[in-house]
């Protein structure tokens, strides 16, 4: 099986099968070796006490995309370190883009970081970085 339809599959895999991702209704967008952009639309059910979107609801989507990434070459990926920082925030209706690029990869280890964009205005509402451990398991070829 082709590298990049691999990933493709262990994308769907992952969003089919992580409870969160279908609870936040993410959307894969472009996934390929290394590389993930998703999307999410910022809810009402999503929503903190000030009106404007959570902080986990864009934490966890800056999570799964980070996910995808690093999960991508078909090794599984676990986090052993993230932060993020919110230069600004999101709003009920936005449309948010989680775009996760691969800087590093050693046998054992990933960097990555995480971009998360409004669609339309392109502003910067969170940036990503995490760390991951790549263990020797493959991740299985049968994605039923």
């Amino acid at each position: 099986m082709e590298k990049v339809e691999k990933a493709k599959k262990i994308a769907e895999f992952m969003r089919k099968n992580d409870k969160v991702a279908v609870w936040l209704q993410i959307d894969l967008i472009e996934i390929t070796l290394g590389y993930a952009k998703i999307g999410m639309k910022v809810r009402e059910d999503l929503l903190n006490a000030a009106k404007l979107c959570q902080g986990g609801a864009i934490f966890s989507l800056a999570d799964f995309a980070f996910a995808l990434a690093s999960n991508s070459h078909g090794k599984i990926a676990l986090a052993i370190s993230s932060t993020i920082f919110f230069p600004s925030s999101a709003q009920e209706g936005e449309y948010l883009i989680a775009e996760a690029k691969e800087l590093a990869l050693t046998r054992k280890t990933g960097l990555y970081e995480v971009r998360v964009y409004e669609k339309d205005t392109q502003r910067l509402v969170a940036l990503f970085t995490g760390q991951v451990y790549r263990k020797e398991t493959e991740i299985p070829l049968d994605l039923n």
